[in-house]
C-alpha cells in the first residue's frame, strides 16, 4: 500500500476516537499490552516523560521536547491529535516520521495486529514506540490521548510523570467532577517515580497526594514551587512573550544558575495561558536535569524556538495581520475562558469568531463564555464527530450569539476575513478540527 492507501486503511478499519468519539474508547490496556508483546516491548527501550492533563499537555510536551533538542539530545515526541498530517503525531528532533516508515510498519504488522483488533490510537502508539526504539532516541516525550489510567500510552515507566491541570472535559468517559477526572489522570503516576502537578486545585490536591503516597512517588506542585510572570519588557506586539521566573522555595534551584531567578526568557508561544505551562515545563526541567543536563543558553534557545523546532501549531497562532487573524485550538470551558481573557487584552475594533465544535462537548458551557458583541461564522469541520453548524447556531441563539451558518470551515473563514476591517480581529476556535482546516 502507498501512504494514502495506508492512511485510508487505518482510518476506515480502526476505530478512531477523534473522528467518531466514544465508540473508539477502550476501557482497558489489554490491546496495548498485546501489541507491545508482539513487538517485543519497544516501550522499555527508551527513557521517557509522560504528560497528561485537561489543557496544556500539548504545549508542555512541545516545550520540553524543544529544550531537550536544543541541549543536543535525540528527542522523540508523541502527541495527538494531528492538525494537517497524521505524521505530526510522531517526531524525532522535530522531524515527522517518514511516509515510507508508516507504510512499511503497517504492511509488516497488519496480519498480527488484525488478530488483536486495535483502535486507531492503539495502533499509532505501537508505531511510535517501535519507531523510537528503532531510531534509538535518548528520551521520548509522550502525551496521553485521553485520561491517563486507561490511556494506551500508560504502559511506559517514565522518569517523570506530569499532570498539567484538571478541568471538565470528556466527562461522559472520565467522570463529571474534577475529583473523578483527577483520579483518571492520576493513573499515570508510577511507583517511586516523581510526579509534577502543574496547577494546584483544592478539589484535586488530596487525590494526587494520596496516589503519590500510595505509589511512594515524590510529588511537586509547579505553581507552588515557581513564580512565573510576564517581564516588564513584554509587549503584545512582539513575536515573543518575555517571561521572568523565580523559585518560591530555596530548596528548588536552577542547576545551571546560582540565582533563584531567570529573567527575560523568550517564549515564541504567544498565548498568555502559556505562563502556566512554562511554569510546569521549568519545574520539570529542573528535576530532569540530573538525567539530561543543559545550559541556560540551551534553555533560552529551546523556549524561543518551540514552533520552529517541533512544528507546534494552533496555539494563539497569528496567521496574518490587518486584519489580525488568530487560530487557537481551545475547545473546552477552561481553554475558551483563557482565550477570551486574551482577546479582551488584544487591541481590536470588531471581533469576528469562526466557530465549529464537536458533538460530545459541553457546548453550553463554552457558548456561555463567548462575547455577545461579536460576529459569528458557524461551521462544521469535515469529520463525522463534528457538530452540525445549524445545531450550533441554534444553541448559540440561546446565549444571544448572532451569526450566519456556512457550509464549510473554509467558507466561514473566507467570509470572516472578507468582512473584517484592517483593525478588526478574526478568531478561529472551538475544535482542533476547525483550526486544522485553516492553518
Amino acid at each position: 500500500m502507498n501512504y494514502k492507501q495506508t492512511l485510508d486503511y487505518l482510518y476506515a478499519s480502526l476505530p478512531m476516537f477523534h473522528r467518531i468519539g466514544a465508540a473508539a474508547y477502550k476501557a482497558n490496556l489489554d490491546n496495548t499490552h498485546a501489541l507491545c508483546k508482539a513487538l517485543n516491548h519497544p516501550e522499555n527501550a527508551f527513557k521517557s516523560v509522560h504528560i497528561a492533563g485537561t489543557n496544556g499537555k500539548g504545549s508542555t510536551s512541545h516545550m520540553l521536547a524543544s529544550v531537550l533538542q536544543a541541549a543536543g539530545y535525540k528527542t522523540g515526541l508523541y502527541t495527538s491529535p494531528h492538525l494537517k498530517d497524521f505524521r505530526e503525531r510522531i517526531r524525532i528532533n522535530g522531524k515527522m516520521i517518514s511516509q515510507k516508515h508508516v507504510c512499511s510498519f503497517v504492511d509488516e504488522h497488519q496480519p498480527t495486529f488484525e488478530k488483536i483488533q486495535p483502535s486507531f490510537f492503539e495502533w499509532t502508539v505501537a508505531l511510535a514506540f517501535d519507531y523510537f526504539r528503532q531510531q534509538k532516541v535518548e528520551v521520548a516525550i509522550i502525551e496521553t490521548g485521553l485520561g491517563g489510567r486507561l490511556d494506551s500510552t500508560n504502559v511506559i515507566n517514565p522518569l517523570l510523570s506530569i499532570i498539567t491541570n484538571i478541568g471538565l472535559d470528556h466527562t461522559h468517559l472520565l467522570g463529571n467532577t474534577l475529583a473523578l477526572i483527577a483520579k483518571e489522570k492520576a493513573g499515570i503516576i508510577k511507583k517511586y517515580k516523581t510526579v509534577i502537578i502543574g496547577e494546584t486545585h483544592p478539589e484535586t490536591e488530596a487525590i494526587f497526594d494520596l496516589k503519590a503516597r500510595t505509589m511512594l512517588a515524590p510529588i511537586f506542585y509547579a505553581d507552588a514551587e515557581l513564580q512565573t510572570s510576564l517581564a516588564k519588557s513584554n509587549s503584545l506586539k512582539t513575536s515573543f512573550r518575555n517571561i521572568d521566573i523565580k523559585t518560591r522555595d530555596k530548596q528548588i534551584t536552577f542547576p545551571f544558575n546560582s540565582s533563584n531567578t531567570i529573567k527575560n526568557l523568550q517564549l515564541d508561544l504567544l498565548g498568555n495561558y502559556q505562563l502556566k505551562n512554562v511554569t510546569t515545563v521549568l519545574m520539570s526541567l529542573a528535576l530532569l536535569y540530573r538525567h539530561f543536563p543543559f545550559t541556560e543558553a540551551q534553555l533560552r534557545t529551546g523556549l524561543s524556538t518551540v514552533q520552529q523546532s517541533t512544528g507546534l501549531m494552533g496555539r494563539w497562532q497569528i496567521l496574518s495581520h490587518k486584519p489580525l487573524v488568530i487560530a487557537d485550538t481551545a475547545h473546552n470551558e477552561d481553554g475558551i475562558r483563557m482565550v477570551m481573557q486574551q482577546v479582551k487584552k488584544t487591541p481590536h475594533k470588531n471581533l469576528h469568531i469562526v466557530l465549529g465544535m464537536v458533538n460530545d462537548k459541553a457546548i453550553d458551557k463554552v457558548l456561555n463564555l463567548l462575547p455577545k458583541k461579536a460576529s459569528y461564522y458557524f461551521c462544521k469541520a469535515n469529520i463525522p464527530r463534528a457538530l452540525d453548524a445549524d445545531e450550533l447556531a441554534k444553541q448559540a441563539t440561546q446565549f444571544k450569539l448572532k451569526g450566519v451558518v456556512y457550509s464549510s470551515v473554509k467558507r466561514a473563514f473566507g467570509m470572516a476575513v472578507k468582512q473584517a476591517k484592517t483593525d478588526d480581529l478574526v478568531l478561529i476556535c472551538g475544535s482542533n478540527f476547525t483550526v486544522a482546516e485553516v492553518v
